[in-house]
């Protein structure tokens, strides 16, 4: 029986234009002009995949979004152009239970290749998630932005001479969310830098490194050319550029930018940034994590920091909401221990 797939957008051309890519897939489609044609649609029909915009009349995507995870939780891609402008608002529809989102191109050039690729690749990843794991998401309490009453943070007064070990982890598809509770899990007296790349479009991160920072008890910034690694804090990957490391004279480690994409498909690279890490710190030191997400971004490195002595673990078939990078990296081989997310929070919040 082919799949089907509701395509939600008040725009007819982005309709006609998604439409004619997702068939190419073999799978059934419907549409709807707006979020309440949406709700409506997606109450009567059970749809593997909702491609959902944003902005539109009558009811939002925003709202269609809520209602639609309240009463019949559904894999939901939001495509909307109000991503790349405002950020924070695809993180709520993310907190709201959308699974992945995409930044629509100004006039929503699908044809372009690259566009085309990221969202077969998340429609057809997005249309295998069991149903189970769709409900378990949609009854979560909602974890929403906290602003502390508490003294400001500490700037920390060790330096990249001290690190001992540095926690690398890898994140894609479904990842947003687990990244939030992981920099809400860490103590103020936590003694390694954490470095994370969770794959995003350029103009996400520094508005996702300021609501990882908020919710927080310790210190988290987006990368930068030159940074100094210090331990206890979380070094969020900048959208479009690799994040590499480099020892300098002094014996101080920085974090060097690398713009040239190279092989990867998705840049800041999971793979890119561990295989520079073991350059630096010797696969003894590096405890990788790799989480949820489409591809097998960060599978050979994670091989390569197991096979060299380091630690490594996998998010689990039952945790992750996308079985795929995790999946690699364990059957490649580079997966010590394979745990739910839970566990494997609690094995980073609580290293010695």
């Amino acid at each position: 029986m082919a799949k089907k797939v509701l395509i939600v957008d008040d725009s007819a051309l982005v309709r006609k234009q998604l439409t004619e890519m997702i068939q190419t897939l073999g799978f059934e489609i419907d549409i709807a002009k707006n979020g309440q044609e949406a709700v409506d649609k997606a109450l009567k029909k059970q749809y593997d995949v909702i491609t959902m915009d944003i902005n539109m009349p009558i009811m939002d995507g925003i709202e269609a979004l809520k209602q639609i995870m309240q009463m019949k939780p559904t894999a939901i891609l939001i495509i909307s152009s109000l991503s790349t402008e405002d950020a924070s608002i695809t993180m709520d529809a993310l907190d709201l239970g959308a699974v992945d989102y995409i930044a629509k191109p100004g006039t929503m050039n699908v044809g372009k290749r690259e566009n085309r690729e990221d969202i077969l690749a998340k429609v057809q990843s997005l249309s295998g998630i069991p149903l189970r794991r769709l409900r378990r998401k949609a009854s979560r309490p909602l974890v929403r932005e906290q602003k502390r009453d508490q003294t400001p943070k500490i700037l920390s007064e060790t330096s990249s001479l001290d690190i001992t070990k540095v926690v690398l982890i890898g994140s894609s598809t479904g990842g947003p969310g687990l990244i939030e509770q992981i920099c809400r899990a860490i103590p103020t007296n936590y003694k390694y830098p954490v470095c994370v790349v969770q794959h995003m479009p350029e103009q996400f991160t520094s508005s996702f490194t300021r609501r990882l920072d908020r919710a927080s008890k310790i210190n988290v910034y987006e990368s930068a050319q030159n940074m100094e690694l210090q331990p206890g804090n979380v070094y969020l990957a900048r959208g479009g550029v690799h994040m590499n490391f480099l020892k300098k004279v002094s014996g101080k480690i920085v974090i060097r930018e690398d713009k040239n994409k190279g092989n990867n498909f998705f840049q800041p690279s999971v793979n890119d940034m561990m295989h520079s890490a073991v350059d630096v710190f010797g696969e003894e030191n590096i405890i990788g994590v790799i989480l949820t997400g489409i591809g097998n971004d960060g599978a050979d490195a994670m091989v390569r920091i197991k096979n060299g002595g380091g630690y490594t673990l996998g998010e689990s078939e039952e945790s992750a909401t996308v079985y795929g990078m995790p999946k690699e990296a364990y059957d490649r081989g580079g997966v010590m221990e394979q745990l739910d997310f839970m566990q494997i929070l609690k094995k980073i919040a609580t290293l010695k």
